[in-house]
């Protein structure tokens, strides 16, 4: 597996990894995927998850190689609740809503609290992490936006672009350029994304007359 961390090719002075391109772009067909509600969406995120598992892992970032196991275990829980939830939109695909506020104020807190707790868990074993907070908001913020998506909730992509906003950054800094240059168009699938969701929660409920277009 020593391959999956060595260097495929330079990209503006950045030298990319093997590993690091392969689970991204796996994970950008997974977005891409969730955008057009696809089941499909959570294996393929468990993949990108595994592949990233075995980089960061091998390239001894505990912190970031968590990340991944909890990535893969939210996908497998996202499955079983899509796979549950299907034909509850009159495409038979996943119905897509807006969280209430009680949701919203208990995702808050929860990214809030857990990025506090996984900081001082990093801080307080600095092997885990270089980067103990923006990793920790990171690694809260991405289990609180898979969580979203798995409900169905608009917020998810809300989550997402938050969590691209500390990303972009941090993987430049650690080494990992596509990452980097992979959440830029993250950024780009996610106001899309969005902005579809965003328009299909308003037609929720709302009759559909025979014929007419999703």
């Amino acid at each position: 597996m020593n391959w999956l961390n060595s260097e495929a090719f330079t990209l503006f002075g950045q030298h990319i990894k093997w590993a690091d391109m392969i689970g991204n772009v796996i994970g950008l067909i997974g977005l891409a995927l969730g955008w057009r509600r696809s089941i499909w969406t959570w294996p393929v995120q468990f993949l990108s998850g595994a592949i990233l598992l075995v980089a960061f892992a091998t390239a001894h970032l505990s912190g970031s190689a968590g990340k991944q196991l909890v990535v893969m275990a939210v996908a497998v829980w996202g499955y079983w609740q899509w796979n549950r939830g299907r034909g509850g939109a009159q495409d038979g695909s996943i119905a897509v809503r807006f969280a209430t506020w009680r949701e919203r104020a208990y995702l808050l807190g929860a990214a809030a609290v857990g990025t506090v707790a996984v900081a001082s868990l990093f801080t307080a074993y600095p092997s885990l992490s270089w980067d103990p907070w923006p990793d920790a908001y990171i690694f809260v913020g991405t289990v609180v936006a898979m969580y979203a998506q798995a409900r169905g909730m608009v917020e998810f992509w809300f989550a997402w672009l938050l969590v691209d906003l500390v990303g972009v950054p941090l993987n430049f800094a650690n080494g990992f350029a596509f990452s980097g240059f992979v959440y830029i168009i993250y950024g780009a699938l996610v106001l899309w994304g969005m902005r579809d969701w965003w328009l299909r929660s308003r037609k929720a409920g709302q009759p559909v007359l025979e014929g007419a277009p999703a």
